[in-house]
């Protein structure tokens, strides 16, 4: 990043210079202790991004269990979240506006098993996961943040960012599409008041891994979630990212979700052109006042 030799980091800043989004969440963002590369990638944007935050993620973090089952420790699938090292694909914030840091609400360590209405993985009707990794293993593939944010002259709102597992690379178990469909799930349970009062004003940001119409995992689900009364879906139907067609193809898998209190006055996925090297997930975003 600091060398500026790296086509990736380049076009992907080209487009949030684009679009200059007034609060950001990146995913699959590597997480270091000293916030060294956020601080790094932030200053691509000058003055532009002041607040940045980040936590450590579930990702690469690790158990010393055998968590995918397969006889084999010490694996990226071992970690809390797929990662095959500390902070391997975490979340990084940044924001014009100031983060109550010390008002947020982190539930990346809330167990699968003490989910609400969690579903495990099982095989032949038997529980996939042995009590040892059910004891340890979090819900959340990389983290479920509850972030309050402080635009000028206005009261805060919560940002719900999270980033979800991919529902495939498993087996009959199904143990990704079941943590995929939960992880939502925890966000269902947070408006329901499961996890004290429900935030409002809010907006639910991240990678859920999860079409309402295409691809793997519990499409049903996500459709339900967008038809949720307290919440507004500003793009329905418009792909997020693009992978081969000879694998996953085009799906919407990025959601930016604002509560039914705010008023939308715009929103758009930025598509750059083919031969842009930003990867296959696509800036999502959207302008909402009150």
């Amino acid at each position: 990043m600091i060398k500026g030799d790296d086509p990736q980091i380049a076009a992907v800043v080209a487009i949030v210079t684009q679009v200059a989004p007034d609060v950001l969440l990146l995913t699959e963002f590597d997480y270091d202790l000293d916030g060294l590369a956020l601080a790094a990638f932030a200053d691509q944007f000058g003055d532009l991004y002041p607040y940045r935050f980040a936590l450590q993620p579930n990702t690469g973090r690790a158990t010393g269990l055998d968590m995918d089952r397969n006889g084999r420790l010490g694996e990226a699938r071992d970690a809390q979240g797929y990662g095959r090292f500390v902070g391997d694909g975490g979340m990084a914030l940044l924001s014009r506006f100031p983060v109550d840091g010390g008002a947020v609400t982190d539930l990346s360590d809330v167990l699968w098993r003490d989910l609400p209405g969690a579903v495990l993985p099982q095989v032949d009707g038997q529980p996939f996961l042995p009590d040892d990794v059910l004891s340890v293993q979090r819900l959340s593939t990389t983290g479920h943040w509850i972030v309050p944010i402080i635009p000028p002259g206005q009261p805060p709102f919560a940002l719900l960012a999270f980033a979800a597992t991919p529902p495939v690379f498993d087996g009959p178990e199904d143990r990704n599409g079941l943590r995929n469909r939960d992880e939502l799930h925890l966000w269902e349970v947070v408006l329901d008041g499961g996890f004290g009062a429900a935030p409002d004003p809010f907006v639910i940001v991240g990678n859920a891994n999860l079409d309402p119409l295409d691809g793997a995992g519990d499409s049903a689900a996500m459709a339900a979630f967008l038809g949720r009364p307290q919440l507004q879906d500003p793009l329905p139907g418009r792909d997020t990212a693009d992978w081969p067609q000879d694998g996953p193809g085009n799906l919407r898998v990025s959601y930016v979700l604002p509560s039914a209190t705010w008023q939308i006055t715009d929103a758009a996925v930025v598509r750059p052109l083919p031969d842009v090297a930003a990867g296959p997930h696509h800036l999502v975003w959207v302008d909402i006042r009150r």
